[in-house]
């Protein structure tokens, strides 16, 4: 956004150093300088925005109704007397009523009334969420929501689908390992029997013991005793326990005790397993058993070296075997150590289940310490053992859990991957919407003419494409709009600083007017015949944008064009408050708000000449060109030409009725009123007192203090209105003026300090002076009316018989 960057003053109050000039400069333009009465010698910068500034004038907008100013005025006069008897701080009482009333002011502020006639709310279009951030947003989402769906449900019936195939696999391992150790108990028991029918045979002949002793140990190298207890009888593998360095002649006798409890039981006929590797130091189980055959002994204690069974159970699976007896003692387990140490298992709920069912063989799922298994077992005919199968869940589904995270990475990597695509897919959509945008903006804030449209593609075939030819439409329409009325006013429209309902307002009118244009048009139709109406408008569009640059360059309007005549306007669209004038006279905001208003109107008037003084420049450098122009063509057949002309120009200033004034159908914003009238009239009394520019007595008063030398000011002007001092000589006739009486027009002989080429460059930064034409004004300009006429050709008039229109009957020229 632009900003206007203004000079605080001590003295003024804050609200109003805010809208300083903003008449008088375009949106955009930044000054560093002020002219004004307050003038203090440390000024503090101060930087506001458009927005504030119009926020600030629409502020002080007349839309209080004459009794709720006088509740205003009663309050704040109070608070005036008690602060009256404090001078010292006089500055900062000013600043306080002054903003007091401006709040009370908005309180009553009526609803600004939308554009009626452009249909345009002017306001500024604010992006917060650009359309590839929203593209990337619901594209992403959409794609996290599909795949970890996808990735959920895949993993979810897989994980069942794995669930089951592991339940199975499980429970077959389970009853495979069981098979093999049941087997192998089987055949120990068997070849134990067969031994004991070997002993019954041989039981007179103790040598014919010993050998089946031997046979029998090498055939069964994983028995490594065999005891009868009640005939005291030991036999025990000789080569084991070498193998293995343990004493033959201590240990049977410590594994005997050892089992007596056992044994007790057997000899009740239970089948009892226990394990005994810490007296072996291996993996050793002791099986306690009955025996039915004619010896004395009916049950026996055989020590079992589960080694070989060992491997069975440690198969390289996932799933894990062991086997534990009824008091859930571990027997064997692929783990040594446990196998070793013979640890209690009784509390895992494998086991528990497993001991207090009836079933011989079953599967469940339970967890410990967080963990989830699946377990299984089956209980063994032989003995009091079952052997029982586990698989970690977080093992079986480690595979799917492997895949699920290959799956998340893969779509994070392809979401990636479509990011990228999708952002530069979009900045082909987001690019030129938010230089659209950009456009948009700039034509509401009233820049019609943006350069930022010319970096948008014309050519493209999609909808962006009818978006930027529908703006481009826009564009022209609102120039071509902006021809036929103002650009001021269509910015105001656009802007909604303006309002739509007609206001009195005091402002500066200009009228100007060639002179002898019907004998000029003439002359062209004389030349060129039915053609002679291009060359005539040609003619006056090459004048009149010189003479309306200078307009614009110093804030005015133009009103209208009628014919020759320019109309022209300063002050018609300030909108300062005129509510003062319905207040005491000397109070605090009567004298806050009328300075404001005095110093604008006077602002206008000093522009309104700043103005008229550079058409006189302008128009020297038009007829240079026109001469140049009609050399360059007078050899031609019907050679073109342009006229050498001379005008004359009247401002006034005072009171009009400022609107959109007309039907329905057409509507004008337009000045009307006697200080109109009264303009009209200064412009056409240039002819009969030898001037081009004439002022009122009312602009004089205006300026008369601070910029004319006069007997007012003692014919000196302070250094800071020094540059815009404007020299005038007073018009040695008095007019009649209707409703106004007897009054003095004043003619503009020069403004001394002109900078012509800093003015110029206002409005074209590659403006170049032509040194032929510094002579019509500025330093190098005249010094009084008669140099004036003697540069212009203009004969010195004889106001003994000057003779004003008196069919008007507006004026009446009387002599001193």
């Amino acid at each position: 956004m632009s900003e206007k960057k203004f000079i605080a003053r001590n003295f003024v109050p804050k609200a109003y150093y805010k809208i300083f000039d903003w008449e008088s400069y375009e949106p955009g333009q930044e000054y560093e300088k002020l002219e004004g009465p307050y003038i203090e010698k440390n000024p503090q910068s101060k930087i506001i925005s458009d927005q504030d500034l119009n926020k600030l004038k629409s502020e002080l907008r007349k839309n209080q109704k004459v009794n709720s100013r006088k509740e205003v005025l009663s309050r704040r006069e109070e608070s005036s007397i008690a602060k009256s008897n404090k001078s010292a701080n006089k500055n900062t009482s000013d600043r306080d009523l002054y903003a007091d009333f401006i709040k009370e002011e908005k309180k009553s502020k009526k609803t600004p009334e939308k554009s009626l006639i452009l249909g345009l709310t002017g306001d500024r279009v604010k992006l917060y969420h650009s359309i590839g951030a929203k593209l990337i947003g619901i594209i992403s989402l959409l794609m996290c929501i599909a795949t970890m769906l996808i990735t959920v449900l895949v993993s979810y019936f897989i994980s069942a689908d794995t669930r089951v195939n592991a339940e199975e696999n499980n429970l077959t391992i389970n009853s495979r390992t069981a098979a093999d150790t049941e087997n192998r108990l089987n055949s120990v028991v068997s070849s134990v029997g067969m031994f004991i029918d070997l002993l019954e045979n041989d039981s007179d002949n103790v040598n014919e013991q010993k050998r089946s002793a031997a046979l029998f140990f090498e055939r069964n190298s994983d028995i490594v005793s065999v005891i009868l207890p009640e005939s005291e009888r030991i036999f025990y593998n000789n080569k084991f326990f070498v193998s293995h360095e343990i004493n033959a002649f201590e240990v049977p006798y410590t594994f005997l005790s050892y089992e007596e409890e056992n044994l007790a039981m057997a000899r009740n006929g239970d089948f009892i397993m226990d394990n005994v590797s810490a007296i072996f130091g291996s993996p050793v189980i002791a099986m306690a058993f009955p025996i039915y055959s004619s010896t004395t002994d009916n049950y026996i204690l055989v020590a079992y070296s589960c080694e070989a069974l060992t491997d069975s159970y440690s198969s390289g699976s996932i799933n894990m075997s062991f086997l534990v007896n009824k008091n859930g003692q571990l027997l064997i387990h692929p783990d040594y150590d446990l196998t070793m140490e013979g640890a209690d298992y009784s509390s895992n709920p494998i086991v528990k289940n497993m001991n207090s069912s009836k079933v011989d063989n079953s599967q469940m799922n339970y967890q410990i310490d967080g963990q989830e298994f699946i377990g299984a077992y089956r209980k063994l005919d032989t003995g009091d053992g079952g052997v029982i199968t586990l698989v970690q869940m977080a093992v079986v589904l480690e595979a799917v859990n492997a895949t699920t995270r290959r799956n998340i990475y893969l779509t994070m990597a392809i979401l990636f991957v479509s990011i990228l695509v999708i952002y530069f897919f979009a900045k082909t959509l987001s690019h030129p919407l938010k230089k659209l945008t950009d456009v948009t903006n700039e034509i509401n804030k009233g820049n019609f003419n943006t350069e930022l449209l010319n970096e948008l593609n014309l050519n493209r075939k999609d909808e962006i494409g009818i978006l930027v030819k529908s703006t481009k439409n826009e564009q022209n329409i609102l120039n071509t709009f902006t021809k036929m009325t103002n650009k001021g006013v269509t910015q105001a429209i656009i802007k909604k600083t303006i309002d739509f309902d007609p206001h009195l307002k005091d402002i500066t009118i200009f009228f100007s007017d060639i002179r002898g244009f019907t004998a000029i048009s003439d002359g062209f139709k004389n030349r060129f015949g039915e053609k002679s109406a291009g060359e005539i408008i040609g003619f006056l569009n090459d004048y009149m944008s010189r003479m309306v640059n200078c307009i614009k360059i110093t804030g005015g309007n133009v009103d209208k064009f009628e014919g020759d005549a320019i109309m022209a306007c300063w002050g018609v669209l300030r909108d300062d408050s005129l509510a003062f004038e319905s207040m005491e006279e000397g109070s605090p905001e009567y004298q806050v708000l009328k300075s404001i208003h005095d110093k604008h109107v006077a602002e206008d008037a000093l522009s309104a000449i700043k103005a008229t003084v550079a058409m006189r420049y302008s128009l020297a450098k038009y007829n240079k060109d026109a001469e140049i122009f009609t050399k360059a063509h007078e050899k031609e057949p019907l050679a073109k030409y342009k006229p050498h002309i001379r005008i004359g120009s009247g401002l006034n200033s005072g009171r009009a009725t400022v609107g959109f004034m007309g039907s329905e159908d057409k509507m004008e914003f337009t000045s009307i009123g006697d200080a109109v009238n009264l303009a009209s009239r200064t412009e056409a009394s240039n002819k009969p007192c030898g001037t081009d520019i004439l002022i009122t007595e009312d602009t004089y008063n205006l300026l008369k203090m601070n910029y004319i030398r006069c007997q007012e000011n003692n014919f000196s002007i302070k250094p800071e209105y020094a540059n815009d001092e404007v020299i005038v000589e007073i018009i040695p006739v008095t007019f009649e003026v209707k409703g106004k009486g007897k009054q003095h027009f004043y003619g503009v002989v020069n403004m001394p300090r002109f900078n012509i080429e800093e003015f110029f460059k206002k409005g074209d930064p590659d403006f170049v002076i032509d040194k032929d034409c510094v002579n019509v004004i500025g330093p190098r300009g005249p010094k009084t009316l008669h140099e004036v006429r003697t540069l212009l050709g203009i004969a010195e008039p004889d106001f003994g018989g000057v003779n004003l229109d008196e069919e008007e009957n507006k004026i009446k020229i009387q002599t001193p």
